[in-house]
């Protein structure tokens, strides 16, 4: 008998189980479960509420400044500064804190707006002076790096004001406890996901990196949205440099160095295109915890750190070979 058509507006299963595998935030969900599924296996130790909570509390703020990168990168940029900026606004927070009888609530706006500073000025050079955004990351890296360490002169800052480490504090929460700076990680990517998924800006965003001339041709001043974009990864690198004194309880001028490299990992395995215009906030979140559980079960396991590294570099080309892969597919 001939095969019966499918009535109208009536999806088949196949093609509703094609659209769910097209979903960019399922490839880093089945990745992060596969391998907590492994770690699971290898080591009692790792699937346990307060090992979990250990994940995340380790990657708190490599995940927030994932954000910021994340919204960057959305635009075909990139921004190799945000550990170093993130660690100057650190030290802008806890001296000014400790030893310039600065209050408290005042120091930490202080170091969130250096960053955001810096943050501008990254998106001014990027959109007035037409650098590559590469370029002019690695130049505010270099300055943002020097600052730290000539206003730190090279001492990390203790004896911080409660303020300052209370995003450090925790709660329980059931018979784990969690610490407030992974709830207010979780926060940002919630804030994050609805700004870009159900406001104008976040579909401007989008347009852009996808083509900027034909959104410029609909109306969108992309110079402006590119300035507020990197001004705002910086005011997000400043909550995370706040997370990260939150965690150590210290004002540290040696923090954030790999930090930069750490986010785009969490980018890239979290599906954003390094192309720009495509990828998802939740599957950041995905791929910033893929990074944590790695680094965290293989720890467990007892294998040396610099196995972690290679590992990881290893999951970051092949995550950047699939992007390629399915762009050719695409053109």
């Amino acid at each position: 008998m001939p095969e019966t058509a499918a009535e109208p507006g009536v999806r088949t299963v196949p093609s509703q189980i094609t659209r769910f595998a097209a979903l960019p935030t399922v490839g880093p969900l089945a990745a992060l479960i596969l391998a907590c599924l492994f770690f699971w296996l290898r080591t009692d130790r790792f699937m346990t509420g307060g090992n979990l909570s250990l994940v995340v509390q380790q990657v708190m703020e490599v995940g927030t400044l994932a954000i910021g990168q994340t919204v960057v990168i959305l635009t075909a940029g990139i921004d190799l500064s945000n550990g170093a900026v993130m660690a100057f606004g650190t030290i802008v927070m806890t001296r000014l804190a400790v030893g310039g009888g600065v209050p408290a609530p005042l120091a930490i706006l202080l170091g969130i707006g250096v960053c955001a500073a810096f943050g501008a000025l990254n998106g001014t050079l990027v959109t007035m002076a037409r650098l590559p955004a590469f370029i002019v990351t690695l130049g505010t890296l270099n300055i943002a790096f020097a600052l730290t360490h000539i206003y730190s002169k090279d001492q990390t800052v203790t004896g911080l004001p409660k303020m300052l480490t209370a995003l450090g504090q925790t709660f329980p929460l059931g018979n784990t406890d969690v610490t407030y700076g992974s709830v207010v990680m979780l926060v940002m990517f919630l804030i994050a996901w609805y700004v870009l998924r159900h406001t104008a800006a976040g579909r401007h965003v989008y347009a852009v990196g996808d083509n900027p001339e034909a959104a410029r041709l609909t109306g969108i001043s992309t110079r402006r949205l590119l300035i507020t974009v990197y001004t705002v990864a910086g005011a997000v690198y400043g909550v995370a440099g706040l997370l990260l004194v939150g965690r150590t309880a210290v004002g540290d001028p040696q923090a954030g160095q790999t930090d930069n490299l750490d986010s785009i990992t969490a980018v890239v395995l979290g599906g954003v295109s390094l192309f720009g215009g495509r990828g998802s906030i939740v599957g950041v979140l995905f791929g910033a915890l893929i990074v944590g559980v790695i680094r965290n079960g293989l720890q467990l396991m007892g294998v040396a750190s610099i196995y972690q590294v290679l590992i990881t570099g290893i999951l970051v080309i092949l995550a950047v070979g699939v992007d390629q892969i399915a762009r050719r597919r695409r053109a």
